[in-house]
């Protein structure tokens, strides 16, 4: 398994790069997304990576971050859903909007990226949803996080949001404190996650 190649950039084409990793070559397949945010050729870059084994042979595709490297894989988990799809999703949307679409059920988000239609996003949906929901993250929390969770806010609202950043790779403590520190009682997920988001960049 190669987790990630670095090295300098040799050459960029249409959705591919090649790394030079002390004297060797890679290819590796990249989205859009990610190819518009590679340096000049010859700067060192360094990409996380997903080997596909198939019958006609193997690619490597590469991501500049985890968090896409992370939404690859689930998106490739779906039935009927591969590498060139999972791309064109990530080519047209973040890793946090691809989340913030699932968790607010928003089919219509999901249609934007070429090759998914209306039946695909639904499939998408339905089953990325069941992965990225987690066990009640309040339940094993301290007494004052108890308290602060029944405070104004729809618990399922708080939850989904919660699932959302520990998708994207957020810790736990990191995500719910987020969560707490931004939810009211009218906000909903996709405004939890969006708000949790810019607290958690800074």
């Amino acid at each position: 398994m190669i987790a990630y190649i670095k090295g300098p950039l040799s050459y960029v084409s249409d959705h591919t790069a090649i790394i030079d990793a002390h004297g060797v070559g890679y290819q590796v397949h990249v989205s859009s997304s990610t190819l518009s945010r590679l340096p000049s050729r010859g700067s060192e870059v360094q990409l996380f990576t997903y080997m596909q084994v198939s019958e006609s042979g193997q690619s490597l595709h590469g991501f500049l971050t985890q968090e896409e490297l992370r939404l690859f894989t689930l998106l490739i988990s779906v039935s009927g859903i591969g590498p060139k799809v999972a791309s064109g999703i990530l080519s047209t949307l973040s890793p946090q909007q691809v989340i913030i679409a699932i968790v607010a059920d928003d089919a219509a988000a999901l249609s934007k990226a070429p090759g998914v239609g209306k039946k695909t996003a639904q499939r998408v949906l339905l089953e990325l949803r069941d992965k990225i929901k987690t066990t009640d993250p309040w339940e094993n929390s301290s007494d004052e996080q108890a308290t602060s969770i029944s405070a104004p806010g729809p618990r399922s609202e708080k939850q989904d949001a919660m699932d959302a950043l520990l998708a994207l790779g957020y810790g736990r403590a990191e995500a719910m404190q987020a969560v707490l520190e931004v939810a009211d009682e009218n906000t909903s997920a996709d405004q939890i996650i969006r708000q949790s988001l810019k607290k958690l960049a800074r």
